[in-house]
């Protein structure tokens, strides 16, 4: 199964960055492309059982940089197929992007939002190797395990960490200016990310 081409120098996001991209190209001129990248990408992924395949799909923005796939993603619905998969990935390149700053705001959130703590399944203490690692295995959910599982664990790890935010803003290095308005954003993501679970439990996430 052929994937799209990008050729795009690989462009790394901060954690206050990732859900504010605002791609560049109208979205009703790249919908149709958008939509069969995302059906191909997870098709290809959950039909192979090669673990290099799973891990290389993981890998996708390292090499290709997530602004490749922001061309494509970042202005669909987020109750769809390829607005759930930039949501994914950049969740992911933004924790493996600060790990240290988003450990510590995960623990600062976690005993405020202890079932998200669960379902986030982030190990304790949740240091910024166990977040680059738990980033990774949600991902990775999303094409060797259960699609809406992985949606779900990165809705529970936005909400951790957005707790974590609210509670380290007296801390210089881990405030998030609330001009920027990160939090209500993250918490907006984590909402988005529960109703694409559900559309794909309803088999409408397309």
């Amino acid at each position: 199964m052929n994937e799209p081409r990008l050729h795009h120098s690989p462009v790394k996001f901060s954690p206050e960055q990732f859900d504010a991209h605002e791609g560049g190209i109208d979205p009703a001129r790249v919908s149709e492309a958008a939509h069969l990248a995302a059906h191909a990408l997870v098709s290809r992924g959950r039909e192979a059982d090669d673990p290099e395949v799973h891990q290389r799909l993981v890998q996708l923005t390292d090499e290709q940089g997530l602004e490749g796939i922001a061309e494509l993603w970042a202005q669909a619905p987020a109750v769809s197929l390829p607005g759930a998969l930039w949501r994914l990935y950049a969740l992911r390149a933004a924790a493996r992007t600060d790990p240290h700053r988003m450990g510590r705001w995960f623990a600062a959130g976690k005993g405020t939002a202890q079932v998200s703590n669960v379902v986030a399944g982030v190990a304790d203490p949740p240091g910024a190797e166990e977040i680059c690692q738990v980033a990774d295995t949600i991902l990775s959910g999303a094409f060797n395990g259960e699609f809406d599982v992985a949606l779900d664990r990165f809705a529970a790890f936005c909400r951790v960490i957005a707790l974590g935010q609210e509670r380290t803003q007296d801390i210089p290095s881990l405030t998030v200016r609330r001009a920027d308005h990160r939090i209500p954003r993250l918490s907006r993501t984590a909402n988005e990310l529960d109703a694409a679970a559900k559309a794909w439990r309803a088999g409408v996430l397309d």
